[in-house]
């Protein structure tokens, strides 16, 4: 019974512990959703990309979230593969550092921060403010569950079973190593994970030595986590969280074999349990960083590893339509058959707008005509709604679902003229690039590579709004719409200051950058258009604006 008992009351803070680490990621993704995804798409020095990996981690509570934040960007051509990595390696650093942060005694703000981030929560007018009460009160749960883990663990320190398991990871490193790797892989976070491990070694209940091989093989389990959520990805988008399982995981084995053979420095016996775990963690992260140096050959390495996928145009996916006109007699269920079909529509067009970047690079004639043939089918699919539209009967529809009817035909109107942007402007503007030889400049190209990750992210993000109808997601599209307006006006500024300069490769491509930026800003203002009808519902919308109160009068 003893036994049961401590198992319920461990699983209790175990789990209470991974929900509070959620909720602050959670609330601090929502808060500031744009800004952080603005943060990855901007590519400077490596130095700097760390920096930014490091306090991203902090921020989300999770370095596993910014490795696949950096995997996604990768994968639309945001970003490249050293600067990924060296972010992805700076994320790990600052997971380290907020684990040192969580493992300071800090019960006694526990009650300041309940307060302060409940009333926050249930008195604020914004969203934004809103979610800062959340994480507040995210973090205060985190300390309660550090708290009920230590309590947990005290009552069993003495029996036999505990003693007789922490002796024989004590004796075996290699069982502890991927007892702890296993552990972040199940629970989906290092930072719970050694947390965990952290207050169980600080009452004395697990000797150090086995502490020290838990936390090592958490590293490693950390690493496993993206590679495992992206392993059906493009094969772009899966090099970087790769190439990171296999420097840190490397260097994580090594770490521990090392720890295990020559034991720790003895400056470090000085210091409690607890603190030599924090600091060996600390300073196994800051080692890996050097690991940056061989991100050129690892790049080289995972190309012949992963190399991306030839394209076969005869393997373009089928687009079987949605409308069921057998719903037309009942408007709730024709409702959901069209939104079904406006969503297959974006998806198509997502399709549509993956390999753009690709043809501006290496003009393929085989690629554009698949993109020209996924056209067809998104004018055949607006065509089929106009005509699915006409047969509802509107006559009898009550004004709910007639604002639906329209907002949906609009939407699917948007999308359409997206994709004759796309392959009457875009592809055209590809293909001249090609025929005329013309070079984009490295700092050009880079510009519109970060205009067409951001149309790519935002036409995900409205796909999603299409299918939450979530008010906050669309307030960010309008937001983002702010947002790409000023990156056109960016890149066309500092295309100009390279004419000025002289640089040859701008001037032989000065048109074709500056239409790809302007057409790139128009079909993105086509495709936040789904947030329109959802913001003016809710008087969010004046004169084409947003409001300043998110959500007025809301509460908790």
């Amino acid at each position: 019974m003893q036994i049961l008992y401590f198992l319920t009351q461990l699983s209790g803070a175990v789990l209470l512990l991974l929900f509070a680490v959620r909720m602050v990621r959670t609330g601090i993704e929502r808060a500031s959703g744009p800004r952080l995804h603005r943060a990855v798409s901007k590519t400077r020095s490596p130095v700097t990309m760390m920096a930014s990996g490091l306090l991203m981690a902090m921020v989300l509570q999770s370095s596993a979230a910014v490795t696949l934040l950096v995997s996604g960007f990768a994968g639309s051509g945001g970003i490249g593969f050293v600067p990924g990595l060296a972010m992805v390696l700076g994320g790990d650093l600052g997971s380290a550092i907020l684990i040192m942060l969580f493992s300071f005694h800090l019960e006694a703000l526990v009650p300041v921060l309940l307060t302060i981030g409940g009333l926050v929560f249930l008195k604020a007018n914004t969203a934004r403010w809103k979610q800062v009460g959340r994480v507040l009160v995210g973090i205060a749960l985190i300390l309660i569950a550090l708290r009920y883990l230590r309590e947990a663990v005290e009552p069993i320190r003495d029996s036999a079973v505990l003693p007789a398991l922490a002796g024989y990871f004590e004796r075996d490193f290699v069982t502890a190593f991927l007892t702890g790797a296993v552990l972040a892989f199940i629970m989906h976070s290092s930072v719970a994970t050694i947390l965990m491990t952290v207050a169980v070694v600080g009452l004395g209940a697990l000797p150090l030595a086995a502490g020290v091989s838990i936390v090592l093989g958490a590293n490693l389990g950390s690493t496993v986590i993206p590679v495992w959520l992206t392993r059906n990805s493009d094969p772009v988008a899966r090099r970087i969280p790769v190439a990171n399982l296999i420097l840190r995981g490397s260097a994580a084995l090594v770490a521990a074999t090392a720890i295990d053979m020559f034991g720790l420095p003895e400056q470090l016996q000085s210091i409690g349990n607890s603190q030599v775990l924090v600091a060996v963690h600390i300073a196994f992260n800051v080692a890996v960083l050097a690991l940056i140096a061989l991100g050129v050959p690892m790049e080289s390495l995972l190309h012949r590893m992963l190399p991306d996928a030839p394209f076969d145009h005869a393997a373009k996916p089928l687009h079987k339509s949605h409308l069921d006109p057998g719903t037309t007699d009942v408007p709730v269920r024709a409702l959901a058959s069209l939104r079904r079909e406006v969503i297959r529509m974006a998806d198509v067009l997502s399709e549509m707008l993956s390999p753009l970047m690709d043809l501006y690079q290496n003009y393929d004639a085989l690629r554009a005509a698949a993109i020209f043939d996924e056209d067809e089918v998104l004018n055949k699919a607006l065509d089929d709604i106009r005509v699915f539209a006409a047969d509802l009967p509107t006559h009898a529809m009550p004004k709910d679902q007639k604002r639906e009817l329209r907002a949906l035909v609009d939407y699917a109107i948007a999308l359409e003229a997206s994709g004759d942007l796309l392959v009457k402007r875009l592809l055209e503007l590809a293909r001249e690039k090609s025929d005329r030889a013309l070079q984009f400049s490295p700092e050009g190209f880079a510009e519109l590579s970060e205009l067409h990750m951001k149309l790519s992210q935002n036409l995900s993000t409205a796909s999603s709004v299409l299918v939450s109808n979530d008010l906050i997601g669309a307030r960010q599209l309008l937001e983002e719409k702010a947002e790409m307006a000023r990156l056109e006006r960016r890149t066309r500024k500092a295309h100009l200051k390279r004419l000025s300069a002289g640089n040859d490769a701008s001037f032989g491509s000065s048109d074709v950058h500056i239409e790809t930026a302007y057409t790139l800003k128009e079909m993105h203002s086509w495709v936040v258009t789904v947030a329109h009808p959802i913001l003016r519902r809710e008087g969010q919308l004046l004169d084409s604006r947003l409001t300043d109160d998110p959500v007025p009068g809301a509460s908790g």
